[in-house]
């Protein structure tokens, strides 16, 4: 290790220690700091390999995948590990430049005892920004325990494809939706400073969620006003409000261009037009399907050059491009080598920025510091879990009776802890690592000590709930059917249960995952959107019992429902949520919570309406002129922002502050008043809309651009107050400008965007104004008691 070198005194600035570093480096020590090895390469069996660590590290390196999620270690084993390889590389290694550790952060970290919470898509439907930053906040203090500075979440595409297996990652459909709560993700993450806090990813950019078919990885057809108002949007508000600190492109081609080797993408308009200095990490082997998938070329150092040129500063999961590739092809001169110094730049300024270089190592947690935060998340997962359940139909079967006489507890989830949990959590990767371990193409190596069977035990299940709550004579239980799978004899035993009891819940719906056995998560898409295996038939002959029947759906993608809509006593989603799943389930079905969640994404009727939004153009979400299909109505079963309450509110006293808004540097104050006018306390989430009714490109016909989730007890009223700025109105116009243009914008305050009892209009003078620096996307709110 070097003993004299400025780069370790703290006095100096940021620039300075990164610049006498990279002049001390040697080409191979450059090209280490872009690359990563797995956790398992040099941890097999949960210790450290000695000989692993000098071949794979010895030059120095970027970054550790994931310690804690691609092995079975406790959090204390992980950051002993990691002080141990961080000790390696800053004791042993010529330079001394410590590692930044990632982890998958998507809904908890993904690593072994760490709590699971409600899947993306469940928190987007809650609605709650605050609680969406509280729990990122105990994501970061976990990660922090264990040495982990580096988080692979938020993901920020916004798609209207639920056929497609990774909607359940996302905040649903609309853009502004996911901006609002990736801003609060980022922001509880990444903390108040580098120094003490992680990096947040936001990914995948760009267009992930558009793939043709509704395919993993498929190309994106799309036209750039599409990409930068709607499927940028959520990046560049996070950048420019929470100073999102790292990127992923994503795996698709747009328009022909793969996004790792997007300059137009990563360097035009991400760094360029943003302003980002920030990590751009590539996707897992995303480099690598430049010469594969994508077939840009066979070999493997042009598609390494490809990528570095595009701005992509660090190879994950391992170093497989940036390696001798990469080498070969600065040596052979398709590459220059003032590119690496780029990225090399990038990667040495975050780990300045973070303070590895005076506090590599970690204090290994105690078990009562990691109680203490256990206590917090098991609170926090219960709520968010809770608050995110959208109540869709309800004929008064709802709540429960607190004490009944029988309740039937029916289908393939209802027992099952494994299925409440989503894509990316622990469990369910060493699900994954087990089946593919040894394939080539992953890297994966078999691990001795995972076990799915322990990963799942302790973990509570509906079942467990119900009887708790309700006492064991009070439940009877009957899976009915398997989830792709089921015979005769437990749909007889299904009616059986159901016939006896005064309601029957049926839990039903999808397994997350990315194993063969999985329905959804990521490459786990579906042609249909029904029920699958015989969960339908299940359904109809426990509703033909005549015993009123709740359906609670589990699943990461909105399924269609018609059926369901039409049949059941109640609806309730339940998206995928999480180890405290079961009791939050219970305590909205019997009103302990009343629910409030609202739908993230538009509910079809069937799968033929693909893609579905609300946010159509004037000429769009019907067949012109007559409207609906030949063969049934062309609109949702359940609109964008809609969830049914125990109790009733109403809206009223839209007020704007002004009559006019001018198009530059401008702002408006929105008010309304909401009160609680039923019998219960519950929440009401309060959307504001806006439609640009004069543009020069057409504009959606409906936008959402601000929410408050507000709770009320009875006869209780408070007064929301929306800030809505000018820059707001920007869109890119007709010449790929982003402007703000003089005209009539009308607003409507309301509780889903087919329910807008309330409306004003709001005039836009001056010129038109050119936005080419948008720092405001995000309406502040505030709320106040009547």
């Amino acid at each position: 290790m070097t003993t004299d070198a400025r780069h370790l005194d703290p006095s100096l600035s940021v620039d300075e220690r990164v610049a006498d570093l990279l002049s001390r480096m040697t080409l191979r020590e450059k090209i280490a700091q872009l690359g990563s090895v797995w956790g398992f390469q040099i941890v097999p069996g949960g210790r450290l390999d000695r000989e692993r660590l000098e071949l794979l590290l010895g030059n120095g390196l970027g970054e550790i995948t994931r310690i804690a999620g691609a092995t079975n270690l406790s959090a204390t084993e992980a950051a002993r590990i990691g002080n141990e390889i961080q000790r390696y590389l800053v004791e042993e290694t010529r330079l001394g430049i410590p590692a930044i550790l990632h982890e998958e952060t998507l809904h908890g970290l993904l690593a072994r005892d760490a709590p699971v919470f409600q899947q993306s898509i469940g928190a987007a439907a809650s609605f709650d920004r605050a609680l969406v930053e509280e729990i990122a906040g105990t994501i970061r203090r976990r990660m922090l325990a264990m040495g982990a500075r580096h988080a692979l979440a938020p993901v920020l595409d916004v798609t209207r494809d639920p056929r497609w297996g990774r909607i359940e990652e996302t905040y649903g459909e609309d853009p502004y939706l996911a901006a609002a709560m990736g801003v609060a993700y980022v922001r509880g993450i990444q903390g108040s400073s580098r120094a003490d806090g992680v990096l947040a990813t936001g990914k995948h950019m760009v267009g992930h969620g558009l793939a043709e078919g509704g395919l993993n990885m498929a190309p994106v057809h799309a036209g750039w006003r599409e990409l930068r108002d709607e499927q940028l949007l959520p990046f560049e508000a996070a950048i420019r409000e929470a100073d999102l600190a790292s990127v992923m492109p994503a795996y698709c081609d747009v328009d022909g261009v793969p996004c790792h080797a997007s300059r137009e993408l990563l360097v035009d308009v991400l760094r360029g037009e943003w302003a980002f200095d920030g990590l751009v990490a590539s996707d897992y082997m995303g480099i690598e399907q430049l010469q594969g998938q994508h077939r840009l070329t066979p070999d493997l150092g042009t598609a390494a050059a490809l990528s570095l040129a595009a701005g992509v500063d660090l190879e994950l999961p391992r170093s497989v491009a940036y390696a001798e590739p990469l080498a070969e092809a600065i040596a052979d001169g398709r590459l220059d080598e003032a590119l690496l110094d780029a990225a090399v730049i990038r990667v040495l300024t975050a780990k300045v920025r973070l303070g590895l270089f005076e506090r590599p190592y970690v204090e290994i947690p105690t078990e009562a510091a990691l109680e203490g935060l256990a206590r917090d998340e098991r609170r926090l997962g219960r709520q968010l879990a809770a608050r995110s359940m959208v109540l869709l139909e309800n004929d008064g079967v709802l709540p429960l009776p607190r004490a009944p006489r029988q309740l039937a507890l029916i289908g393939p989830i209802a027992d099952s802890a494994r299925d409440l949990l989503g894509d990316y959590s622990h469990p369910l990767h060493v699900e994954t690592l087990l089946e593919i371990a040894n394939q080539p193409m992953f890297g994966v190596q078999a691990h001795g000590s995972l076990s799915l069977e322990d990963e799942l035990a302790g973990r509570r299940t509906i079942l467990d709930a119900f009887r708790e709550r309700f006492g064991p004579d009070a439940v009877r239980y009957a899976r009915g059917t398997g989830l792709r799978e089921g015979g005769d004899d437990e749909l007889a035993m299904a009616v059986d249960a159901a016939r006896g009891a005064d309601v029957a819940v049926l839990v039903l719906g999808e397994r997350s995952g990315l194993t063969d056995d999985s329905t959804t998560g990521e490459f786990r898409d579906r042609r249909g959107l029904g029920l699958l295996g015989r969960q339908q038939e299940l359904l109809e002959v426990v509703v033909a019992t005549g015993t009123p029947t709740v359906l609670v759906v589990v699943s990461g993608r909105p399924l269609a429902l018609e059926w369901a809509a039409h049949h059941c006593a109640a609806v309730l989603l339940a998206w995928v949520p999480g180890d405290e799943g079961p009791d939050a389930l219970v305590d909205v079905l019997v009103g302990d919570v009343t629910p409030g969640g609202k739908l993230p994404v538009s509910m079809l009727r069937d799968v033929g309406q693909v893609p579905l939004q609300y946010r159509h153009h004037p000429s769009g979400g019907r067949s012109n002129p007559r409207g609906d299909h030949v063969d049934g109505q062309a609109g949702p079963l359940w609109p964008f922002g809609f969830g049914r309450s125990y109790t009733t509110f109403a809206l009223s006293d839209l007020v704007l502050d002004r009559s006019s808004i001018a198009t530059c540097d401008d702002e408006i104050g929105i008010g309304v008043r909401v009160a609680n006018t039923g019998d219960r306390p519950g929440d009401e989430v309060v959307q504001l809309y806006l439609r640009d009714e004069e543009a020069d490109v057409a504009r959606p016909v409906l936008e959402l651009c601000g929410f408050a989730r507000v709770s009320l007890d009875p006869g209780e009223a408070a007064d929301v107050r929306f800030i809505l700025h000018s820059e707001q109105l920007a869109h890119t116009g007709v010449e790929y400008r982003r402007i703000v243009e003089p005209g009539t914008v009308t607003l409507w305050a309301g509780t889903s965007s087919d329910d807008r009892p309330l409306s004003a209009t709001l005039a836009v003078t001056g010129p038109v104004a050119e936005l080419p620096v948008r720092c405001r996307f995000v309406t502040s709110v505030s709320v106040r008691r009547a």
